[in-house]
């Protein structure tokens, strides 16, 4: 590899990592419409098997807005040992490792996570956008889903 092109696949890594630390951000701040920001306008997210896959910034936003809405009333997300790999100039994907705390509106115990984001991503006209989302669990305790993706461990 060339140096200019590792420069800037240095560039591109803090840049990705850094569209995976502003999900956490906006969306434990309450801002739907700054989450769906980070999607490109075809994205799909899929946060598991008892929630609907959403497709496209719109329906991601709507899906976002929601859940903080009636479910959540806060949350706290963090994430760490983040791998990004690029398939082209223009593509990547990666996995991170999620903590994630939730309040719940209900009164219900405060909701644990122990999980990773699998995500894919296209450069864009305004940086890095993610094309696709999938959460995976390693554990739960006290979480609103009894049923989430393994992260393929048995």
């Amino acid at each position: 590899m060339e140096h200019s092109s590792t420069v800037q696949q240095l560039f591109d890594r803090e840049a990705i990592a850094g569209v995976i630390r502003a999900y956490c951000y906006h969306f434990d701040r309450n801002e739907p419409d700054d989450v769906a920001a980070l999607f490109a306008p075809e994205a799909v997210v899929d946060y598991g098997p008892e929630a609907a896959v959403l497709t496209g910034q719109e329906e991601i936003r709507k899906g976002v807005a929601t859940g903080l809405k009636t479910i959540f009333a806060a949350t706290s997300h963090h994430v760490s040992n983040i791998d990004i790999r690029f398939e082209s100039a223009g593509r990547a994907s990666s996995i991170s490792y999620l903590y994630a705390w939730h309040r719940y509106h209900s009164g219900a115990p405060d909701g644990e996570l122990w999980a990773q984001y699998h995500h894919e991503f296209a450069r864009s006209a305004d940086g890095w956008k993610i094309t696709r989302l999938v959460l995976k669990a390693a554990g739960t305790k006290d979480f609103h889903r009894a049923t989430m993706h393994p992260i393929g461990r048995n």
